[in-house]
């Protein structure tokens, strides 16, 4: 169990049921963290929301408080208004609300063109159901057009309804208490809480960091790529790289720390255990 840290999880919908199966044992190993809630990802367009939903139903299984993520662009209010009632039947109280990215192919389409007009739409239509977690970028969306810009779109995507925030992954901590620092000096006032990835595999995590936009420290980059195929030199390696992250955010007094589990129990067991987080 975890002590006086607030904690949350994410998963991903698995493609295969030997993958969902694989999932239900992880998410039952994580149930000891205690989490404050766990979050489930949304695909595209909404190319995963039956995947999604299964998803969904299944952590509901283990813990006590499931958020979906809910990816608006490409969608019409009619398709959103019924996948909230949808979800508000099945009692779920926390929503991360996303822009998301449109399939390779896809018009622009829909009625939503920002995250900030979903925050509005579930306001309006359900206010007293969810509570909204919205995205952050301490090293700024990758398709932002600047970096003040960036933060001026998450004051006001927050400002709009939102309860509090998860940011993008980083391994610069000064990134994320600078982004803290000047989203409330523009009046932010909800809790924005650090994603954190653990280090498991370097090719994986140098694609993913290509794509969203954080930024991989040359040295950790070098020393990485240096351990070749040595996944246990990787996995030591990672994991001290990131219960030092976490530790020095825990130290400024963050709000809680959003582990980006990639489905897997054991890097971030070890890290909160490392952490003095989990008892033995």
């Amino acid at each position: 169990m975890t002590k006086k840290v607030s904690v949350s999880l994410e998963f991903f919908p698995p493609k295969t049921p030997e993958a969902a199966d694989k999932l239900l044992a992880t998410a039952r190993s994580l149930a000891v963290v205690g989490p404050e809630y766990v979050s489930v990802t949304y695909g595209a367009g909404g190319s995963t929301r039956e995947g999604s939903l299964d998803t969904v139903r299944q952590m509901l299984s283990v813990f006590d408080s499931v958020a979906p993520h809910i990816s608006c662009i490409g969608a019409t209010a009619a398709q959103m208004e019924e996948l909230l009632s949808l979800y508000a039947g099945m009692n779920i109280s926390r929503l991360v609300a996303l822009r998301g990215d449109l399939p390779s192919g896809y018009g622009q389409g829909g009625e939503f063109q920002r995250a900030i007009d979903l925050v509005r739409f579930i306001r309006e239509r359900h206010a007293e159901q969810f509570l909204i977690e919205v995205a952050a970028y301490p090293e700024i969306h990758p398709q932002a057009r600047s970096a003040r810009d960036d933060l001026q779109f998450f004051a006001e995507k927050v400002k709009a309804g939102a309860h509090g925030a998860i940011t993008q992954y980083f391994f610069n901590t000064d990134a994320y208490f600078r982004f803290v620092d000047d989203a409330y000096a523009l009046g932010v006032e909800v809790p924005i809480v650090p994603g954190i990835m653990p280090i498991t595999n370097f090719s994986q995590l140098a694609r993913f960091s290509d794509a969203c936009g954080a930024e991989i420290p040359r040295w950790i980059r070098q020393r990485l790529a240096g351990y070749g195929d040595d996944v246990a030199s990787i996995t030591a390696f990672g994991r001290e790289v990131i219960t030092d992250l976490c530790d020095q955010l825990l130290t400024a007094g963050v709000p809680g720390l959003h582990f980006y589990t990639m489905n897997r129990a054991d890097p971030t067991l070890s890290i909160l255990r490392n952490l003095k987080l989990l008892d033995s």
